[in-house]
């Protein structure tokens, strides 16, 4: 599944990754390639709650959703690529 996220560095701090369609999940690197790629463990620790607690499964929405959003002005999209479906036998 793709699932939107926003790149964003405040000048005082590494870069961040935010999935808006997963509140509370997020990642930070020192570079913006390693924040990107730190994304994957925290989707992957996020699912593993999300199961474990027995909640719904998040639904994605398309970036357009998100670009009136004042949370994330100034950020730059990408979209990460991440396989949901070991979640559903768990």
């Amino acid at each position: 599944m793709k699932f939107p996220v926003v790149l964003h560095k405040d000048s005082d701090s590494d870069y961040g990754v935010i999935v808006p369609d997963i509140p509370g999940c997020y990642s930070a690197g020192g570079t913006a390639a390693e924040a990107i790629s730190n994304i994957q463990e925290a989707l992957a620790l996020h699912f593993a709650g999300l199961v474990e607690d027995r909640e719904s499964l998040p639904q994605v929405r398309d970036i357009g959703a998100h670009l009136d959003n004042p949370e994330y002005a100034g950020g730059v999209w990408d979209v990460v690529e991440f396989d949901i479906t070991p979640y559903f036998s768990i």
